[in-house]
């Protein structure tokens, strides 16, 4: 889906439920902002990591360099793993921190973003494949959250420029929508999204 100059907008296939796989993180950050932006929580508010929050046999560059927990963490460093690194153990953490996939689902409604769906956790995906395919989105959806994100203002500057400066230099899928831009002078943020297989065989998602 694309949407031109805020008006016209393209849609290929716009009628079908696709699994978002770690893209919803970015639904996850807004919803995050805009909590903290009520809360008047600052992006530097500290966050305990135990032991229990780094769950084994997930991707998690966070439980890699702190196996053993024990530690604090800002919420900005959190955001740095989930946009950037796609990190399943802190994408939790947050959720915990911001009241669970719900609380996101309804920030998304609030919004009018309401052809899209995140009812589970990272390690709920990671217990059963096939709640991949209740977190959902359009195209089109996902279209309108960036558009809004871009042009409105939802939160404080301070929540709205971390995220965009985040996503700009996210880590992952360098393979993919900004390839071909790589060489070139182009500011491109992206937030990608890989599944496992499912039953099938199937890749469940491979987006960005």
């Amino acid at each position: 889906a694309v949407i031109i100059d805020g008006q016209d907008t393209i849609t290929v296939n716009n009628d079908i439920h696709y699994p978002m796989m770690s893209v919803f993180k970015f639904h996850q950050a807004l919803a995050l902002a805009d909590y903290m932006h009520h809360q008047k929580q600052p992006l530097e508010t500290r966050l305990l990591i135990k032991k229990s929050d780094l769950k084994p046999d997930t991707y998690s560059p966070l439980r890699e360099t702190y196996p053993q927990g024990g530690i604090e963490m800002s919420i900005a460093d959190l955001l740095k793993y989930t946009l950037q690194q796609s990190d399943n153990n802190a994408c939790d953490i947050l959720f915990n921190y911001q009241g669970g996939p719900d609380a996101v689902n309804k920030y998304l409604h609030s919004l009018g973003i309401r052809e899209c769906a995140v009812i589970h956790t990272e390690n709920d995906m990671h217990e059963n494949l096939e709640f991949c395919y209740q977190n959902w989105t359009t195209p089109l959806a996902a279209a309108k959250l960036l558009e809004i994100f871009r042009n409105e203002n939802l939160f404080d500057k301070e929540y709205k420029n971390f995220i965009y400066q985040t996503m700009v230099e996210c880590q992952t899928g360098q393979d993919r929508l900004i390839a071909p831009l790589l060489d070139k002078k182009v500011t491109m943020g992206h937030k990608t999204g890989t599944g496992d297989r499912n039953a099938k065989g199937q890749q469940i998602g491979c987006n960005d």
